[in-house]
């Protein structure tokens, strides 16, 4: 008998279109995000910034053109980055709040501007931090409701997987999020048996989809809403089907 899928904590797990599904539209941009909720994703991922007078705007780089140089947001008033980098109240106000969004604190001086934004939205409770700085993640755990994600790799656990999954559930991290490739259905229940969710990035064809969805994986990211989506929902059997022709180029995270 061939190996059965693996159980995850949750059910169906979330589909995140990262940067808004960056293949359907702009990195980031508002009409990308409600499109993404409209193909059916269930999570936005975004990066954050901060701008000098305290907005956390939504973009991957955090580098705007002023005057002819280039300046980080964090030296700039939001007025100055111009209208087309939305804000984190701008997406709210243009999505609503039926979503789990995914944000990965480019700037982690963004943090306490993002929690107030979700806080007033009424949105906090959906909201995932993502970083890879233990410390920085511990500080959050005591400053808000919301999830807190440990965004890594396997080889960077220097102690291990196991002892990695304890300290989480010692210090309240609600999640790992590794690479598409790190992740094998064994290590998924470790971090399961110590009641840790496990998300998964790059995921970019929809048999990938399937396979992670079948180890057990409780959140998937990739650019293409569209094949996450049929991966998730494919025949639940070991190496589910997929349409002919979803192979394509991995765009870089």
């Amino acid at each position: 008998m061939p190996p059965q899928p693996l159980p995850s904590l949750r059910t169906p797990p979330i589909a995140f279109a990262h940067r808004g599904g960056r293949a359907h539209g702009p990195d980031n941009a508002l009409d990308t995000f409600a499109l993404a909720l409209e193909m059916g994703a269930t999570g936005l991922e975004t990066d954050v910034w901060l701008s000098q007078d305290g907005h956390p705007m939504l973009d991957h780089d955090g580098i705007a053109w002023h005057r002819g140089v280039r300046r980080a947001f964090s030296s700039l008033q939001r007025e100055r980055i111009g209208d087309d980098i939305p804000t984190l109240a701008d997406m709210y106000k243009a999505c609503g709040t039926d979503f789990e969004l995914s944000v990965d604190l480019k700037d982690p001086a963004a943090a306490d501007a993002v929690i107030s934004a979700a806080r007033a939205a009424g949105a906090e409770d959906r909201l995932w931090l993502c970083h890879g700085d233990w410390d920085l993640l511990v500080d959050l755990r005591g400053r808000t409701s919301a999830h807190i994600v440990d965004s890594t790799r396997v080889r960077r656990m220097k102690e291990g997987p196991e002892r990695r999954a304890a300290a989480m559930a010692v210090d309240g991290i609600d999640a790992v999020n590794l690479p598409a490739k790190d992740w094998t259905g064994g290590l998924a229940a470790l971090f399961h048996r110590f009641e840790r969710l496990c998300f998964g990035w790059d995921v970019q064809h929809t048999r990938l989809a399937t396979a992670l969805r079948d180890m057990g994986l409780d959140g998937l990211y990739g650019d293409h809403v569209d094949r996450l989506l049929a991966g998730l929902e494919s025949s639940k059997t070991p190496g589910g089907s997929a349409p002919a022709g979803d192979i394509c180029e991995t765009q870089p995270a």
